[in-house]
Parts: C-alpha cells; sequence; structure tokens
C-alpha cells in the first residue's frame, strides 16, 4: 500500500449532528508524552497535529486533562491549528479532571461541568466546542450531568453532544434529555466484543460509535510493547500492511458509524493510520479475525 498519497477520507464520512467528519481522525493524548512517559517533544508533536490537518484529518479528539509535566494536548493543538479551519471538528470530554500534579480528582459534580467547559474554551482559544463528550465514572444514572451539559449546548457553548466510558443503558437516559449524536468507549480486535450489540444499537439510532483503545494488545498500545495475535500478524503480513493498520481496518469495518481516532506523535505512524483508511480486509481476512475477536475478554 503506497500510504504517501492516502488521506483521511478514504474511509468515508459520517455526520455528527450537523457535523461532517472523516471517519479517520486523531487522539490527541499520545501528543503530550512519549512512550515511556516522559514528555513529548513539542516541535514534533505540533507538526504532527499540521500534518494531520494536511492528510485530511478533520476529527481530533481531546480533554483538558491530556497533559503530562510540560505538555498540553488542548494548548498543542491550539499552538499548531488556531486560526482552525473550518471543517475541523474537535471533541473534548468533560467530567473527570486532574490537578496540577496530574492527579486524578473525583468525578465532577454536573455543577463543576461548566467550569470544565469554560477550560476547554479558554485551552483550544473558542468561543464554542464542537463536540463535548461526558465522560462518566460509577454513575448508575448520567441523566443530571448531561442535563448540566445540555444547558451548556443550550447556552450556546457547545454545538454537539455525546457520552463515552457508558454501558448500554446510559444512552436512553442521555437521549430522554438531549440529542446523542456519539458514544465514546473502549473498544477494539479482541477487545471487549460484548459491546458489539451496542455498536449496532448505535448504528441503527444514527449514532456514532468511537472506540478508544482500538490497538489494544493484551493489555497493551500494538506497536508499543504489546504483544500481538499470530493470526492478526498472519493477516498483516499476507496483506503487505503493519497489524496495527489491519487493526484499523477492521475497527473501521465493523460499521459505517464507526470513528476511529488512534493516537500518535510519531509523524510517520500518523501517515501510516490515515493510510489504514483505504485498506479493505477481504472476507476471509475477517472471518480470521472474528476468530480473534471472538477470544477477547
Amino acid at each position: 500500500m503506497d500510504t504517501g498519497t492516502v488521506t483521511a477520507d478514504a474511509a468515508g464520512t459520517w455526520t455528527l449532528g450537523d457535523l461532517t467528519v472523516n471517519r479517520m481522525g486523531l487522539g490527541a493524548m499520545r501528543l503530550t508524552m512519549t512512550a515511556d512517559g516522559g514528555p513529548s517533544d513539542r516541535g514534533r508533536a505540533v507538526g504532527v497535529l499540521r500534518r494531520a490537518v494536511e492528510l485530511g484529518v478533520n476529527h481530533i479528539d481531546t480533554a483538558s486533562f491530556y497533559f503530562s509535566a510540560l505538555r498540553s494536548a488542548n494548548e498543542l493543538i491550539n499552538t499548531a491549528l488556531a486560526p482552525y479551519p473550518e471543517d475541523l471538528v474537535i471533541a473534548t470530554k468533560v467530567g473527570p479532571g486532574k490537578d496540577a500534579s496530574g492527579e486524578w480528582l473525583p468525578l465532577a459534580r454536573p455543577e463543576q461541568l461548566r467550569g470544565q467547559v469554560e477550560e476547554n474554551l479558554r485551552q483550544l482559544g473558542r468561543d464554542h466546542l464542537d463536540l463535548v463528550y461526558l465522560r462518566q465514572a460509577g454513575l448508575e444514572s448520567v441523566a443530571e450531568h448531561f442535563g448540566a451539559l445540555a444547558e451548556l449546548r443550550e447556552a450556546g457553548l457547545i454545538r454537539q453532544l455525546g457520552i463515552s466510558n457508558v454501558r448500554p443503558h446510559h444512552l436512553p437516559q442521555a437521549q430522554a434529555v438531549a440529542p446523542v449524536v456519539s458514544v465514546q468507549n473502549a473498544y477494539g480486535l479482541g477487545y471487549r466484543p460484548r459491546h458489539d450489540q451496542f455498536l449496532r444499537d448505535c448504528a441503527a439510532q444514527g449514532v456514532a460509535y468511537v472506540p478508544f483503545f482500538s490497538l489494544a494488545t493484551t493489555g497493551r498500545e500494538a506497536g508499543a510493547s504489546g504483544v500481538e495475535d499470530a493470526e492478526v500478524r498472519a493477516v498483516a503480513a499476507e496483506r503487505g500492511v503493519s497489524p496495527v493498520q489491519v487493526r484499523l481496518a477492521w475497527t473501521l469495518g465493523r460499521s459505517p458509524n464507526v470513528l476511529a481516532i488512534p493516537g500518535t506523535g510519531d509523524p510517520d505512524h500518523l501517515v501510516a493510520n490515515v493510510a489504514a483508511g483505504a485498506l479493505r480486509l477481504t472476507d476471509g481476512d475477517l472471518a480470521r479475525l472474528e476468530a480473534v475477536h471472538r477470544r477477547g475478554e
């Protein structure tokens, strides 16, 4: 596969309410740190963001709590891309938070969410946020928290709403409050196959499904220090691509409503990830990979 000429539109598009994005996007968390947890190189991270836009990526996923000792994902995005392209959709998340030392804080209360939204606005240099996810942790009902975000949407601070880290029963709870354009959950080849039906239910309702950790292998990210499944390696070798590209192509192939947001701070990996949007797995490939998926937790 000639990775140098493939752009993000090769994966097709999806509409998030009134926002159309290419299905191959970029997750910003890995821009802030190296694989060993140290601070990333600022110039390289800025370069990756600019290269992503050049390659047609118009969906970037971030959060104010994506930061390392020296780097903030939102600040990097602002530096690299402002003034922002008109078609660029920046999705962010609220609910969790970290203190200045990077330690996790308790999940925000509904009345604290406005402060988190405003923090993202300041860091990104925006007067509104394109897409905001309520990322829940331990809530039986998301209605009250989601209601607080719906009020901010009515006030014009947020354009579209989504929910993250949720179970299937959370979706109708949120939908009863305000429209939900996307669900963001941990999911991937061989990772949480129990969410297959939830993905299909979202598709039936026109709700995007945005997997994070879609490159998971044995609890780690493929291409880093994870141990890749032999069948995935075999399919990759036969197709002349990398295992990461196979995983991304499988993810996109699950349903037209699936949006990929692989994270990387490496410009070469970015090009290869985007190129995976043009990879079409055969029925034989998919049958072999389905067996891998079914073995997942």
